[in-house]
């Protein structure tokens, strides 16, 4: 069964993470390019960012106003770690910011930086740290009632798609699943 939602984030720390060939559908993806570790090749990035573009994917670059605009994005993500203000001009620029919380203090935060849209992590329990706190889809459709412009993410595997029926939302964010499963999530998805 599919999920049809709005909009898809997929958020990859390498380029290598995600085949954009295999992206058929125009205007209903977005990739956020958060790699703290190890940068690329600027060129290599520049390719990247225009397949994406020619695919009428969305490309976003984590928490670096600088390749940001050298790579021609089309906005920046705004990790829940940064509190800076520095990027309020931006909200009256052509770029689109986007902003990640845990709860309800950050969101505030996120709204103050000027994000259009947050994503909010974690929605499902995560493989990686069994005893970290999920908001649930209870307490996450609570939170929409807060901001609408709530995106989740976090635990969101192949497994759980279907639960995501039950969550107004515009969207979701995956970032594990692409890089565990990416065929099978490219299948389910595009």
């Amino acid at each position: 069964m599919f999920i049809i939602k709005n909009k898809y984030f997929l958020i990859i720390e390498s380029i290598k993470d995600l085949d954009v060939k295999k992206i058929k559908k125009r205007n209903k993806f977005s990739v956020i390019y958060r790699n703290n570790k190890n940068r690329e090749n600027i060129d290599d990035l520049g390719k990247f960012r225009k397949l994406c573009k020619l695919k009428g994917i969305k490309f976003f670059v984590a928490n670096d106003f600088k390749l940001t605009v050298s790579l021609k994005a089309d906005g920046i993500y705004l990790s829940a770690y940064n509190t800076s203000l520095k990027y309020l001009p931006l909200k009256k620029t052509k770029y689109q910011l986007i902003g990640s919380a845990h709860n309800l203090k950050e969101i505030t935060m996120k709204i103050k930086q000027g994000c259009n849209l947050i994503l909010l992590s974690k929605l499902f329990l995560v493989n990686y740290d069994k005893k970290s706190p999920f908001l649930g889809i209870v307490k996450f459709n609570y939170n929409l009632k807060i901001n609408e412009n709530l995106i989740p993410l976090g635990g969101i595997s192949i497994n759980k798609l279907n639960s995501l029926k039950n969550i107004n939302c515009k969207g979701f964010a995956l970032l594990s699943e692409i890089k565990k499963k990416p065929a099978n999530i490219i299948n389910r998805l595009f």
